[in-house]
């Protein structure tokens, strides 16, 4: 009983290792695509600073 539960034990943690850690790769879309929305997004924080801004100066 002991040398099946070991066995089971093992085959999980090797399944683990090998398949656990593994990140997909971007394809150059997908960058693309990614890049585009982070820079939408940094040019609308901007945006609403200026905004924020001009609002305190104004008072």
């Amino acid at each position: 009983m002991k040398k099946i539960i070991f066995a089971l034990v093992l085959l999980f943690s090797l399944s683990t290792v090998f398949i656990g850690c593994r990140e997909e790769k971007k394809t150059p879309g997908e960058k693309i695509e990614e890049a585009v929305e982070d820079t939408g997004e940094a040019i609308e924080d901007a945006a609403d600073d200026v905004g924020d801004e001009l609002e305190d100066v104004v008072e």
